[in-house]
């Protein structure tokens, strides 16, 4: 035994200072690795879509249901199971609603029937659980209670009446309504382990924020794979001026600026008062925002001038950027200087379009890409804010402490977007800095000089760099998570033309059904080919056309089905969500989400149904995990520390 691996077992036997505290642990691990494996969730590009995404986590992607169906199968009616879900979803508002509906005398044997239920709900969900784990997951101030009914025997009749006591006085101490409360949560934590988010929290809709509160202080342990919507906003938040001004004009692009201003507290007066100075008497037509809801002409007319002001404020800062890195090789999208100002035209690859919109006051023709003082002194303030807003920097830091550019979990490789390749199915090689990487060093370095432009404080040269990585993996074509050949920002505002206005996938989407490059990647990540599955998302999936979320025989699963609602046109459906449990897998299709009121009321729940079901030939346990892994190590070091104890090499202490 070495001294470094001597000295690792000396801490180690702080925590397990005997033999029998070393033992039992040896016993409680070993058991573990034996019960099923924890309930995976897979959710992709949730896009600001706050209530769809908050009751999709309350079902569990339909695993609620699927617990009341395996507990009273066919000795509930349908009306009582949707009742009960209801009830688990929301049920503060569902007794709330009884209360009003319901005598005194109906009420108390409501409560006495619901409680009933949900124990037997709870008990089915925490099956495969250890007692502690379970201690975990229940409200502290319900759990003796909770453990004693969840403990309870039916075939013991000598105890029937302890239990029936129990709930008696919940009932008659008025504290029903709030043990239901706490069943209820403890059974949406339980169906649930992990929750995967699989990129693009952040955009177009109007509750990021929400999301992120939720996420936070909720008991589900989640991971994310970011998103290129999620890493501008990084950007934005690490004080990237370019970064910051495409965050801004996404959400005047989609009448989203409550998020910043109420979400965030961002204030954008500054913006707002540049904006009616510099744009007073300009319609600023082709700015007028995409919009869900009715907005007033006035507020709309501000944010079409703001929205204008700061794409003019994008494109020049994406051109200085472009300037001080020639190696990202983005000199074509540098389109202010192909304007001819005088006749309000733009010359592309040789070609002549008209621009529909021709003012363009800040704009210096010499010096496109240049800031007015104003532009300066507004882009310093607007800075200021982004690092200053400490419900931001909560957020962002939460989303790098729990999140990667890729995660390689249970034997599946999550990712965003795809994996950067050639017409000829191979890694395409991409320059950064001065060195080339692709496959999963191209992720890995990207992920390094992102962490450097939110987190080094010392090498102001690194920190700069990684800012503009932020960006670069916002928009670049060789970025994993954008996967386009370009970002046709520009033309889509000024040139009626369609051709310009196509961004030509990556060939990674081309290729996704061929299994040949499909194991190559697989192999790059250290997954085995026969058994791995890749899940990722970025690309809204086409149902309305046919269009299949699982490719290459079921090896690849694409998870957008389009949360947000300006893709629920194209996509036919509102989500995708993957369960994977010990069973197998279950990807599921999602309609819209109506409001919380249908669900509590009407008991209409989100209609799912299910795409693919992959069933294991047997039921996968938790040795088969990642955690089921560190246990096992865990297991051999106290087995090591044993042996030191026994042999005299580590004392005791009792």
């Amino acid at each position: 035994m070495d001294d470094l691996y001597l000295k690792y077992l000396k801490s180690l036997s702080v925590q397990y200072p005997t033999i029998a505290k070393a033992s039992t642990e040896m016993i409680n691990l070993q058991a573990r690795l034996n019960l099923p494996k924890e309930t995976e969730h897979f959710v992709s590009d949730i896009h600001g879509e706050y209530e769809q995404f908050l009751h999709i986590l309350r079902n569990g992607s339909g695993a609620i249901r699927n617990k009341i169906e395996d507990v009273f199968g066919s000795t509930l009616s349908q009306k009582d199971k949707k009742s009960l879900a209801a009830l688990i979803y929301y049920p503060e508002q569902k007794v709330e609603q009884m209360k009003l509906h319901l005598s005194q005398e109906d009420l108390l044997d409501w409560y006495k029937v619901s409680l009933h239920r949900l124990v037997a709900v709870c008990k089915e969900s925490s099956a495969k659980y250890t007692r502690s784990r379970l201690r975990k997951n229940l409200p502290p101030d319900y759990a003796y209670i909770l453990e004693e009914l969840l403990s309870e025997n039916n075939r013991v009749v000598q105890k029937e009446e302890y239990y029936n006591e129990i709930f008696d006085t919940i009932i008659r101490i008025n504290r029903a309504k709030e043990f239901i409360v706490a069943i209820s949560t403890a059974i949406q934590r339980l169906v649930v382990t992990r929750l995967h988010i699989i990129g693009d929290i952040f955009d177009r809709g109007p509750g990021p924020h929400i999301i992120m509160d939720h996420l936070m202080k909720d008991n589900v342990e989640v991971d994310f794979q970011w998103g290129n919507h999620d890493i501008v906003w990084m950007g934005a938040a690490s004080g990237s001026w370019v970064c910051i001004a495409n965050v801004i004009r996404l959400c005047a692009r989609y009448n989203n600026m409550d998020v910043l201003e109420d979400g965030y507290g961002i204030n954008l007066l500054p913006l707002a008062t540049f904006a009616l100075d510099t744009y007073k008497d300009d319609p600023c037509e082709i700015f007028r925002g995409k919009t869900m809801v009715e907005v007033p002409e006035n507020e709309l007319e501000l944010n079409t001038k703001m929205h204008k002001a700061i794409a003019i404020l994008q494109f020049k800062l994406e051109g200085q950027v472009i300037k001080k890195h020639p190696e990202f090789k983005m000199e074509k999208r540098n389109l202010l200087d192909k304007i001819n100002y005088d006749n309000g035209t733009i010359t592309i690859d040789g070609k002549t379009y008209p621009l529909l919109d021709t003012s363009f006051p800040t704009i210096m023709p010499e010096d496109p890409y240049a800031l007015t003082p104003e532009e300066e002194e507004l882009m310093n303030r607007l800075c200021l804010n982004f690092k200053n807003c400490e419900k931001l920097q909560e957020h962002i830091r939460f989303m790098f402490n729990k999140g990667s550019m890729y995660l390689c979990y249970n034997g599946n490789l999550l990712y965003h977007g795809c994996v950067p390749i050639d017409e000829d199915g191979m890694f395409r090689e991409v320059l950064i800095k001065d060195k080339y990487y692709k496959g999963k060093g191209l992720y890995d370095i990207l992920e390094y000089y992102m962490r450097k432009g939110y987190y080094e404080q010392e090498d102001e040269e690194e920190h700069e760099y990684g800012k503009d990585i932020m960006w670069y993996t916002w928009s670049n074509e060789n970025s994993p998570v954008f996967g386009k050949e370009k970002m046709a920002t520009f033309e889509r505002y000024f040139i009626d033309d369609k051709s310009l206005h196509e961004e030509r996938k990556d060939y990674y989407y081309q290729l996704i059904e061929n299994e040949e490059m499909v194991n190559r990647i697989m192999v790059e990540f250290g997954l085995n080919p026969d058994t791995a599955h890749i899940i990722n998302g970025h690309m809204p999936v086409k149902t309305k056309k046919g269009e299949s979320p699982v490719k290459c025989g079921g090896k690849v699963m694409i998870i957008d089905g389009g949360f947000s609602k300006a893709y629920h046109k194209t996509t036919g459906i509102s989500g995708y969500t993957l369960i994977y449990n010990s069973y197998g897998l279950r990807l599921v299709a999602h309609e819209a989400f109506t409001s919380t009121e249908d669900v509590i009321e009407k008991e209409i729940d989100v209609h799912s149904s299910t795409v693919i079901r992959e069933l294991n030939s047997v039921r996968e346990r938790v040795y088969d995990t990642e955690n089921g892994k560190k246990f096992r190590e865990k297991i051999k070091d106290l087995e090591e520390l044993l042996l030191a104890y026994r042999s005299g090499l580590i004392l005791e202490r009792e």
